[in-house]
């Protein structure tokens, strides 16, 4: 009788190799986005437990990595690189998803990877929502000047504010992704490769008009918002264009001058507008592509507002208010600290 024997363990660098060629690409189709963080997170981590275990990557094993060799390293993104506790977290999620992927290929490592995945999430306290307020979007939007740059950018931010798009999404919008006719939307690509449609203004399909009217020569697979080299805009070239439109609208809206203007701001905006204009949650997390509505909630914790018509609504409770006076001497003493 032939003795089956179990198939002897991948390397450590075999492993990471699959993991990345097998896995994440083939298997799982990930977008090349979130393959190149889980990449910078493994070069991060490779490096730092070279230096701390003195082993090159390639002479690593599945039980070099330690929750205590994790935790150090986590330590090392906040305190030595001054990461966030978000960036922090995202590293964290690729190791995660790393050993997951190992545990099922080295059974024998089973138990010490478990160890591992048994680190947790960092809580963090999340920022109050940033956003703007009708008129300073309109300073910020202005007018469309009579040039090649000046049209592009004013079309780029009515996008912006029309979608609540991401950046990505909007400088990854091409001429044919425009449907122009009665119901007129565009086609987004947002996170996860999801795809949405969003509709659009008649001002925002008349100025898209106009700016095909004035390059002819783009067409349906080309970048709707290019550069002067015929590219799809980046997303330094975003801020920067909107930096500049912040600029000019502080000369008239001077509370701007104070703020910090990204363009994921202007995606916040969006969401507030709506919400105050009275549509649904569920509406605005489909506009906006959210997962789930939890996400889209965070916008009325951050208008102060909405929470004053709410408390309005809400009968105060008739109170007459009577001072305590205590009897104990000592009572007294701490009372009047």
């Amino acid at each position: 009788m032939t003795e089956i024997t179990a198939p002897h363990p991948l390397s450590f660098s075999a492993l990471v190799q699959q993991f990345f060629t097998e896995y994440l690409v083939n298997q799982r189709a990930m977008s090349p986005r979130t393959i190149a963080s889980y990449r910078d997170a493994m070069l991060l981590f490779l490096d730092f437990a070279q230096h701390r275990l003195g082993k090159m990557p390639t002479a690593l094993n599945l039980a070099d990595i330690t929750p205590d060799l994790i935790l150090a390293f986590l330590d090392h993104l906040e305190q030595q690189r001054h990461n966030a506790v978000r960036s922090r977290n995202l590293r964290l999620t690729a190791l995660r998803a790393f050993l997951k992927f190992a545990a099922r290929r080295d059974v024998s490592s089973f138990f010490v990877i478990e160890q591992a995945l048994g680190i947790p999430m960092k809580r963090f306290e999340r920022p109050m929502l940033g956003f703007l307020s009708r008129e300073e979007m309109l300073a910020i939007l202005g007018q469309p000047g009579e040039t090649w740059t000046s049209q592009r950018d004013h079309l780029l931010l009515t996008l912006l504010y029309n979608t609540g798009a991401r950046v990505s999404e909007i400088i990854g919008v091409k001429v044919g992704d425009v449907v122009m006719g009665e119901s007129a939307c565009v086609h987004l690509r947002g996170k996860g490769r999801k795809q949405r449609s969003t509709p659009l203004w008649k001002s925002t399909i008349q100025e898209i008009r106009a700016w095909l009217k004035r390059n002819p020569v783009l067409g349906a697979d080309a970048a709707l918002l290019p550069n002067r080299d015929g590219n799809a805009m980046t997303r330094c070239n975003v801020t920067q264009r909107l930096n500049i439109a912040v600029t000019r609208a502080a000369q008239t809206i001077s509370s701007l001058s104070k703020r910090k203007i990204s363009p994921h701001i202007i995606r916040h905006t969006t969401a507030m507008h709506l919400l105050q204009s009275g549509v649904a949650f569920n509406v605005i997390a489909l506009w906006l592509g959210h997962e789930s509505t939890t996400t889209t909630h965070r916008y009325v914790e951050a208008d102060l507002a909405m929470k004053s018509k709410a408390l309005a609504r809400l009968q105060a409770p008739e109170i007459t208010n009577c001072r305590y006076h205590p009897d104990d001497k000592l009572m007294q003493f701490l009372q009047a600290l």
